[in-house]
């Protein structure tokens, strides 16, 4: 495989790693977010702190409990790359 070609697939392999990592997070925010939104304009509450507090715990739970899951797939990833690079390098 050519050097161009093994940049790409590891341009490409690092774009999904982000995105797996990045995903769970954002999701669960977006969801929180849009049923607090709902909440306020069904009620017409428009409280700032209000659609922040629960968009921070959530966040906040979500990397508690998915964050060794995460971090896994990064270090993994991690040691994928530096075994290319020695593999490169050799």
């Amino acid at each position: 495989m050519s050097e161009e070609a093994q940049l790409l697939a590891l341009a490409d392999q690092t774009l999904w790693v982000i995105a797996l990592i990045a995903a769970p997070v954002l999701v669960a925010t977006l969801v929180v977010g849009l049923v607090v939104g709902i909440i306020q304009a069904a009620t017409s509450v428009n409280e700032q702190s209000l659609s922040f507090i629960p968009k921070l715990a959530v966040s906040a739970l979500v990397l508690v409990v998915l964050g060794a899951a995460m971090m896994g797939l990064l270090a993994d990833f991690t040691r994928e790359i530096m075994d290319q690079i020695a593999g490169i390098a050799a």
